[in-house]
């Protein structure tokens, strides 16, 4: 007798279907087809304990198993439960009252019959319904992940036997409903770290806002224990709240890495993700002969944080160099490519020297001669030019830290930053994929960020006196722009013309001596 029943793979950030087709016949031999991995082949063991389990047995017939299409290679321990149930019904062991085809199956069988969780069940819950399922069958422990979507029902199950109950209507297990708007509407300013937190480093904050603002990357230089980790954990907390569909993105990347956790919902603030520099370079921008995310896709939406940039290995910052650009990470194999979303913001903090104490105020640098350079050259030019602010943090006096005084809170500099944004939404209406300032190609710096005579000339001197590369103009530029959209100010002006200026560190010829 053949069942038939459908599932799911993961490709990318999507889902493909997959369905799932059981013949038990004349014979002997399990016979797993449809190019699947070894996971998949084990499954074989785990479904023949969980039905022994519960009472049933594993027919003593051929049994033929296709996964189909077959040239998708099929991966993990996910297709346990629908082959298990599939297998009752071709071998006549149960009938079942509802329908086997008209519901996506996946959840990984312990031997006794209990269901694990399993990965991207967002994307195949939004596949399943695409395509029109009456509902989704899962571990209950993803039940919340997948009540995102609407119009499908979700039925979580603890195990094997509550699936056999719902199929032959001898068990009524209701559909889980979320009320995801609310949910996501409840926690979208639910961040633990506020800006009120940091006593003095004013001229930092500021600086934090205008990258907020604009979406710039940032890079600060400063000795231990200055603040830079502090200031970089904050920055989520003034960056817009996500939107449902940039949360939606958010959440489906974080499924598909399996980083949500059991009874997860929507993602509703902005990721920070922060990978120690001993990260490897598919780690960080995704890849392994399966493709996953990589933190820089995980950072989709959000804030990626990389403290101690020169101690990272040279190769893994290269290869972010494309994902800043295109907003995206494109990973090839020989049969097949898939693409990863990494929209997100850098934030990189490094000691000025090995040591940490180069142009620090009150203790002396003890690295020797040209070493300084040396450690700053272990950041590319390349990289370099992508990272808009470059910010010296300076350690904060005993006066400010004891200071009773009330520091601005982070919703306070959030309103500041929205409403510079909604300036630029309408700026960049007509123009495709582009939503901020730091988005902007040079043409289009050159035409919308137009300066006085004035300006011109101070950007000129500015050039000349400090030594700034050529690379640094088209960043001066944009970040005026943004500066004077925080001023709520049509033109770019001299005074923000000057701030913006303050802000290449780095390109200063004699910044290293």
């Amino acid at each position: 007798m053949l069942a038939k029943t459908y599932g799911s793979a993961v490709y990318g950030v999507n889902a493909t279907n997959i369905t799932i087709e059981i013949a038990v016949g004349q014979g002997m031999g399990f016979y797993l087809v449809g190019l699947p991995d070894s996971a998949v082949k084990e499954s074989e063991h785990r479904v023949e304990s969980s039905l022994k389990y519960f009472g049933y047995k594993m027919p003593r017939q051929k049994v033929v198993v296709n996964l189909a299409p077959a040239d998708i290679r099929k991966e993990g321990s996910a297709y346990d439960l629908p082959i298990a149930l599939c297998i009752l019904q071709a071998s006549e062991q149960t009938t079942f009252e509802n329908k086997l085809e008209e519901y996506v199956i996946m959840g990984e069988l312990s031997l006794d019959g209990q269901l694990r969780p399993i990965k991207g069940v967002l994307p195949i819950a939004i596949e399943a319904r695409k395509r029109g399922y009456k509902g989704f069958i899962l571990p209950v422990e993803n039940a919340h992940e997948a009540a995102i979507v609407n119009n499908l029902d979700i039925i979580g199950v603890e195990n094997l036997m509550d699936a056999i109950g719902f199929f032959e209507g001898s068990k009524k297990i209701e559909p889980l409903v979320s009320d995801t708007r609310d949910l996501f509407l409840h926690y979208q300013n639910a961040y633990d770290a506020d800006f009120s937190h940091v006593q003095g480093q004013e001229n930092i904050k500021r600086a934090m806002e205008i990258a907020a603002a604009g979406g710039h990357n940032v890079i600060m230089i400063g000795p231990p224990g200055a603040g830079k980790t502090m200031l970089a954990k904050r920055l989520p907390s003034i960056l817009p709240p996500l939107t449902m569909q940039e949360a939606l993105e958010t959440t489906k990347i974080h499924s598909v890495a399996g980083k949500l956790g059991s009874r997860a919902n929507l993602i509703a603030t902005r990721p920070y993700r922060a990978p120690h520099h001993t990260i490897s370079d598919a780690a960080l921008v995704g890849g392994g002969s399966f493709p996953q995310p990589g933190e820089i896709s995980l950072a989709h939406n959000g804030v990626l944080f990389l403290d101690e940039l020169p101690e990272f290995k040279r190769s893994a910052l290269e290869v972010m160099r494309q994902p800043l650009e295109d907003r995206k990470v494109s990973i090839s194999r020989a049969k097949w490519a898939v693409e990863f979303p990494a929209n997100f913001m850098l934030i990189a903090s490094m000691n000025p020297c090995p040591c940490g104490y180069y142009n620090h105020p009150e203790k002396e640098c003890v690295c020797g001669p040209g070493v300084v350079q040396r450690y700053l050259a272990k950041i590319s030019g390349p990289l370099l030019d992508r990272i808009d602010l470059h910010v010296e943090v300076t350690p904060v006096s005993f006066d400010q830290m004891t200071a009773n005084r009330p520091a601005e809170s982070s919703a306070d500099i959030r309103a500041r930053v929205i409403r510079a944004r909604e300036i630029q939404t309408k700026r960049f209406d007509d123009y495709d994929g582009i939503y901020s300032n730091a988005m902007m190609p040079s043409q289009m710096v050159k035409e919308l960020c137009v300066i006085s005579e004035p300006g011109r000339m101070l950007l000129k001197k500015a050039m000349e006196r400090l030594g700034l590369s050529a690379r640094a103009f088209d960043r001066i530029l944009k970040v005026s722009r943004t500066i004077a959209d925080l001023a709520d100010s049509e033109e770019i002006r001299i005074e923000h013309l000057a701030e913006a200026i303050q802000y290449r560190s780095l390109d200063r010829e004699n910044w290293a001596g």
